[in-house]
């Protein structure tokens, strides 16, 4: 079942997106403001984010940004009543997919839907493979030699950042924001010790790592090893 975060405050279309989806098989969460967005974004695997512009605490555009700078490369259709050109072009530039404004037709953003998730299915690896390791990207698992790995969420989304940008160095901060979202205050620190654990699970000799390399001075680098 697909799975759907709306990020609204106005309780009426709150109620009419959640009844109209759940008739059509989606399973749905609701935030009401960006700092909820912003981490129920980062916290679950979604198929598929409506986001709304106008939102308490943290605008829509704040909340899209942040999610991409996450790595959370979920789709994200923006809701607004604005329906100037130059609020699209910021909501697209703040890595959104589509837009839709206010009032907007539930058959037609339905038709959206399906048409990002058709195009989502179809784009890039699902299931990645490297050395003895095999990851489900889309059932958050880990399996090495064939036997299931125990992650923690952060582990897995350290993980999944790593996977979607192979050869390309990641910061500390950008790797925070991947595995705890941006609103929240961890040190450095907790970013090596995950790096540390998921060497001890990835690595065939973790003290001598062939897929998680560690940069000076910069961060680290994941190699498929291939």
């Amino acid at each position: 079942m697909p799975r759907i975060l709306i990020v609204e405050d106005e309780p009426g279309i709150v109620l009419s997106l959640e009844e109209d989806l759940r008739r059509q098989g989606y399973e749905t969460a609701v935030a009401t403001d960006g700092d909820q967005g912003i981490a129920l974004g980062t916290e679950r695997q979604w198929d598929h984010i409506l986001l709304d512009l106008m939102l308490p605490k943290v605008d829509g555009f704040d909340v899209c940004a942040a999610l991409r700078r996450a790595g959370i490369t979920t789709p994200i259709i923006l809701l607004t009543a604005r329906s100037q050109e130059a609020e699209k072009i910021l909501g697209l530039d703040a890595g959104a997919d589509d837009y839709m404004t206010k009032p907007f037709s539930l058959r037609e953003l339905r038709a959206r839907i399906r048409a990002q998730l058709r195009r989502g299915s179809g784009a890039g690896e699902r299931v990645v493979r490297f050395g003895d390791c095999e990851v489900d990207l889309n059932r958050a698992e880990l399996r090495r030699s064939g036997e299931r790995v125990d992650l923690t969420a952060q582990e897995f989304r350290l993980l999944e950042v790593f996977l979607r940008n192979v050869g390309r160095v990641m910061n500390r901060e950008q790797l925070l924001d991947a595995a705890w979202g941006p609103a929240l205050a961890i040190t450095d620190r907790a970013v090596d010790t995950h790096v540390f654990n998921l060497r001890k699970k990835i690595e065939p000799v973790p003290a001598e790592p062939r897929y998680l390399i560690g940069v000076r001075g910069l961060g680290y680098r994941f190699e498929r090893g291939e």
